[in-house]
């Protein structure tokens, strides 16, 4: 059995900003020129937040090691990185995203830290080629790819102003979801860590759960699946869950004597972790 955990991964901060106000400085207080057009929405947002991030690099990585990430949305990852000590690659192959996260890193991260974190302008699913330089030297793979990548259907329409709604154009067709998952094998060094978060959703009337064909996959291409992560993306009130709903929430609000189902509403993301084989065997197989 693989093991499974719960970690507590509740963002307390709001709107557009994911990082924390201890970071900005007198000397470092960049901001979005027009917050209408670089928000990025809720989805993308919570794809892979501060505290999560913060988990997984912490847990599977160490000061000085490199993580890369591929499907990126927002800075979350790379301010998490930063403050770890570590260096970080961001994969963002779409140039309106790569302002908008150039500009939150500025607006975040103290001058001293920029100089951990970057961004390539590669696809998920080239991710060797944009890494060559690094290739056999990633401590840590994350990705979070968008339903449409992992058996759902791409949403219908972005919202308005969403950079990271507008880059999944950019991004790879779920057919080459293989091809990530092949190119992160490249990247890691023995013993690194793949990350893939998912979320389980109702879609067309049937629950779709990408976790068991990502699976498959990366154990088909030699990854060991070392853990199953559970995170929980909203507070715990004593043994209570706090969940809060938005105005697109409060907007399907039924009523009580209804036989429809109510509203979905996510409360945690499921994150598998694999670890890249040490070393070979001697008749050339990997362990």
């Amino acid at each position: 059995m693989v093991p499974l955990t719960v970690w507590l991964c509740s963002d307390t901060a709001t709107g557009d900003s994911i990082g924390s106000a201890h970071h900005l400085s007198p000397t470092n207080t960049a901001r979005p020129q027009n917050t209408n057009e670089t928000k990025i929405c809720a989805r993308h947002r919570r794809s892979v937040g501060m505290e999560l991030a913060r988990h997984l690099i912490g847990t599977c990585s160490r000061e000085g090691d490199i993580v890369a990430e591929g499907f990126t949305t927002s800075e979350a990852a790379l301010v998490a990185a930063a403050d770890l000590d570590r260096r970080a690659i961001a994969l963002v192959p779409h140039f309106p995203l790569a302002q908008h996260i150039g500009t939150r890193l500025r607006a975040t991260l103290p001058q001293e830290h920029l100089g951990r974190v970057q961004m390539r302008p590669c696809r998920p699913d080239q991710m060797a080629r944009g890494l060559a330089d690094h290739l056999g030297d990633i401590a840590l793979v994350t990705a979070a790819p968008p339903p449409h990548e992992t058996g759902g259907h791409r949403p219908p329409g972005h919202k308005h102003g969403c950079p990271a709604c507008r880059a999944e154009v950019w991004m790879l067709t779920s057919q080459q979801l293989g091809q990530f998952l092949a190119a992160a094998w490249r990247v890691l060094r023995p013993g690194g860590v793949l990350a893939v978060t998912t979320t389980a959703r109702h879609q067309a009337g049937r629950l779709i759960d990408p976790a068991p064909r990502i699976i498959k996959q990366a154990q088909g291409l030699g990854f060991g699946y070392s853990q199953h992560v559970i995170a929980l993306r909203v507070p715990i009130d004593g043994d209570v869950l706090v969940v809060q709903g938005g105005p697109a929430d409060l907007a399907q609000l039924r009523d009580t004597r209804s036989r429809a189902l109510p509203p979905a509403v996510s409360v945690h993301a499921d994150v598998c972790l694999f670890t890249k084989p040490q070393q070979p065997w001697k008749d050339g197989a990997i362990r």
